[in-house]
Formats: structure tokens, C-alpha cells, sequence
């Protein structure tokens, strides 16, 4: 008796989803080795005799005061181009739902709730490890809730090359969910100051952006000051700027509209500007902001020490690394236990830890909360860093190692299918379609 669809969990996706999952990893791959590069110039910058130079290139300020826009460089790559960054993740958590398979609730459920379970697990372990801590510790307690997802993809790229494809498209649908939930997160609890005049007045361009996106107009010059405008707005608000981005990108219509022949007759801009604008987010925006964040003076062995032992720096690794390999394995497994869904037949339970581990690599969101909880420069901040950079580390080599273990499986799996299939005669071009899947 067949399943219905959607009771597998990690179940094979459609060629054309799977299509564009593929599309979409290659290029975060690339990006993800750029933000490693980025992330490791600053650390090694940051800790040498030219320290001076790094902090005073980070807190250089350029742009209007008049406008409150006389920002460090620093600020204007995490309020300015992490927008860039949010505005394509916006536009794929909206492909996602509206065109893509998780427009299938049964589909989204597993999704939305390993995100849901990897980001309340680490916030929880985060709060009891500084309970009566130092004033203000816990503000950061959604740091330890974001994945990176190019960063989780560059360390997949290395150890994998036999894993199921699956696997990599649910990492990639739980990354975009975790985000849509940290920007939620940053909206309601890290705004101060909220200017309601500003933001009503950001609603005007916004929605004139909207009207002409909706029309299919792709005009950079009437497009680009509407959105500035909108960001200038979100900004003077109070609220993140980078939430300006996520507001834009859900204007911008997914599939044709019915007077352009209906949602069958093709893809809508979204599909257009993420083309344009993902290689621009993954390749400029996270290293360039990777760059300017990730710039921590640990201060040899014994300031490394004195860091990671601080119970901020504790609370977001013991998040990052044990947090997240629990919330996201026990939610999927709660979701297959009492909906019935099974795990793929081709996969097991050792793949979910893996890929909760991967779920453990927190980086960009992380250190964008870090500043918005803790204040660039404070000690609380550095600390907060090197606690950010230990828990990936280690999530990231305990996720090598289970998921190089599994690899092998699938490899010895793979080696013997090929050998079967020789000795049955199977013609090549046969062999080449199965192996592209």
C-alpha cells in the first residue's frame, strides 16, 4: 500500500524543485568559502601587531548625519548590506511557500518545526547556563538560535559526496525557516526606540515598490530609490534595517499574475532577482560583513581561555553544539512519531544528527544578534564572539565526523549498485540518468 504524499520525512522532492535546490547550493557553496575567508582575514588581522589598523578601518565613519546616516563601516555592512543578504532570503522563504514543495502544509510541517525546536532549545540552554549571571547576559539568548547556511553548505561541499540529495534540500528549507524566524525574533525583542511616524512613513514606498513589482517592472532606477527609501525609514525606526529587506522581498510576486496568463505561464520576478542578487549577497554582503564582525583580539591562550570559560561564551557553544543537535533531532522525531511519517527508506537516524549538527554552524544572524544585544566594543560582545566561533567550530567538526562515517555508507551503497548493475548488463546511458537522479 502506497504512503500518502508527504508521510515520508526527507522524502525525494520534484525534478524542478530539486532542480533549483541544486542551483541554489552550488552558488552558497562559493559563498560559504568566502565568508570563511573573510571570517579567518579578520581573526588573524585582529590578533597581530596591525590591530590598530583593523579597529580603526571597522569604526571609520562615512555618510549624512543629517540623516542619522554617518555610520561606521562596520554598522553600514550589518545594517546595509545584510540587507541585501535578507532580501534574498526573503525572496526564497516566499518561493518556498508560495511555488515551491513546501506550499504542501504536510511538507512544511517537518521544516517549521526542526527550526522551531533548533532555535527554542539553544535560547533555553542559553538562559539556564546565565541565570544569575552578569546584568544584561541575557539579552543574548537568541544568539545561539541562528544556522548559516552558506557557511553549514561549504563544510557539506567538503565532507559529502555520496549523501542523499534530500538531505541537503532539508537543510537548506530549515536555514531559510530559521531565518524568517530570527528576523521575527530581532523585530520583536531587539528594538528599542520605536519611532511608529517612521515606519507609517515606510509603508509608502514600500508600497509603491510592491505596486510596480507586481506590474513586472524591472527598472533598476525606479526600483533602487524606493527600496533605499524604505531601508533610510526601517532605520530611523528603530527597528533593524535589515527587516526592510525581508519586507521588500515579500512584495515581489513568485509566479505571473492571472492577467499574464495565469501562476502556470512562468516564474514572477522573484526567480529574476534572486538570479541577479544572490551572487551580490553571497559573495560581497555576508564576507564583507563576515569581515568587520568576526575581528576578535582573544588575546593569546589565556584571554582564549578566560573567553570560552565566561558563562556567555559558554551558554552560545553549549546552544550552538548541543542545543541544536537536540532540538532539531527531537522535533523531527516528534513530528514522524505522532504524524505517522517515516524517515526515507534509504536514510537513517544517524543522518539527522548529522545534519543537526550542521544546524549547530551559526555565524551571520549570530553575530548580528550579538551586536543588537550586547553593544559593538563591550566585553560582553567579545566574549559573546569567541563563544560563537568555538560552538561552530565544534559543531562543525562533530558534524564532519558522523556525517564522513555516513558518506562512506552511502558510498560502499553506491560502489555496489554500479557493480550490480554491471553484471545485469544495464546500458550506460541508464547508469548516467540513475546517478543524476
Amino acid at each position: 500500500m502506497s504512503k500518502p504524499p508527504g508521510s515520508t520525512v526527507f522524502a525525494r522532492g520534484s525534478w524542478a524543485e530539486t532542480r533549483r535546490i541544486t542551483d541554489i547550493l552550488r552558488k552558497e557553496t562559493v559563498g560559504g568559502a568566502l565568508l570563511l575567508a573573510a571570517a579567518a582575514i579578520a581573526l588573524v588581522w585582529a590578533n597581530s601587531p596591525w590591530r590598530a589598523a583593523y579597529e580603526t578601518l571597522r569604526d571609520t565613519r562615512i555618510g549624512p548625519a543629517s540623516l542619522h546616516l554617518d555610520l561606521t563601516l562596520g554598522t553600514w555592512a550589518a545594517d546595509g548590506l545584510l540587507a541585501i543578504f535578507f532580501f534574498v532570503a526573503g525572496l526564497e522563504l516566499k518561493r518556498e511557500f508560495v511555488a515551491g514543495d513546501l506550499r504542501d502544509p504536510r511538507r512544511a510541517a517537518l521544516p517549521v518545526a526542526a527550526a522551531v525546536g533548533g532555535m527554542a532549545v539553544p535560547a533555553l540552554l542559553f538562559v539556564l547556563l546565565n541565570l544569575g549571571g552578569a546584568p544584561g547576559a541575557l539579552r543574548g539568548w537568541a544568539i545561539p538560535s541562528a544556522t548559516d547556511i552558506a557557511f553549514a553548505l561549504a563544510v557539506l561541499a567538503v565532507i559529502s559526496t555520496h549523501l542523499p540529495s534530500a538531505l541537503r534540500t532539508f537543510l537548506l528549507t530549515l536555514a531559510v525557516v530559521d531565518d524568517l524566524l530570527a528576523i521575527v525574533v530581532i523585530a520583536l525583542f531587539y528594538t528599542e526606540d520605536l519611532s511608529v511616524d517612521s515606519l507609517l512613513l515606510a509603508l509608502v514606498p514600500l508600497a509603491l515598490f510592491g505596486f510596480l513589482v507586481q506590474k513586472r517592472v524591472r527598472r533598476w532606477w525606479l526600483l533602487l530609490p524606493l527600496a533605499v527609501v524604505t531601508w533610510v525609514l526601517v532605520h530611523e525606526s528603530g527597528v533593524h534595517a535589515t527587516v526592510a529587506g525581508v519586507l521588500l522581498a515579500f512584495t515581489v510576486p513568485v509566479v505571473r499574475s492571472q492577467a499574464a496568463g495565469g501562476p502556470g505561464a512562468g516564474p514572477g520576478l522573484a526567480e529574476h532577482f534572486e538570479h541577479r542578487l544572490r551572487p551580490l549577497s553571497a559573495g560581497v554582503a555576508v564576507p564583507v560583513f563576515a569581515f568587520f564582525s568576526a575581528g576578535v583580539a582573544v588575546g593569546g591562550l589565556s584571554g582564549l581561555a578566560t573567553s570560552v570559560t565566561d558563562r556567555v561564551a559558554l551558554g552560545i557553544a553549549v546552544g550552538l553544539v548541543a542545543g541544536k543537535a537536540i532540538g532539531i533531532t527531537a522535533s523531527t522525531w516528534l513530528v514522524s512519531r505522532f504524524t505517522r511519517a517515516e524517515l526515507d527508506e534509504d536514510l537513517g537516524w544517524p543522518d539527522v544528527l548529522g545534519l543537526s549538527l550542521l544546524g549547530g554552524i551559526g555565524f551571520t544572524v549570530s553575530l548580528l544578534i550579538t551586536e543588537l544585544a550586547y553593544g559593538a566594543g563591550s566585553p560582553t560582545y567579545d566574549h559573546a564572539k569567541v563563544g560563537i566561533l568555538t560552538g561552530t567550530f565544534v559543531a562543525a567538526l562533530l558534524a564532519t565526523v558522523v556525517l564522513r562515517l555516513r558518506n562512506r555508507r552511502y558510498k560502499r551503497i553506491a560502489e555496489q549498485e554500479r557493480a550490480d548493475a554491471d553484471a545485469d548488463g544495464v546500458p550506460d546511458v541508464y547508469q548516467r540518468r540513475s546517478a543524476d537522479g
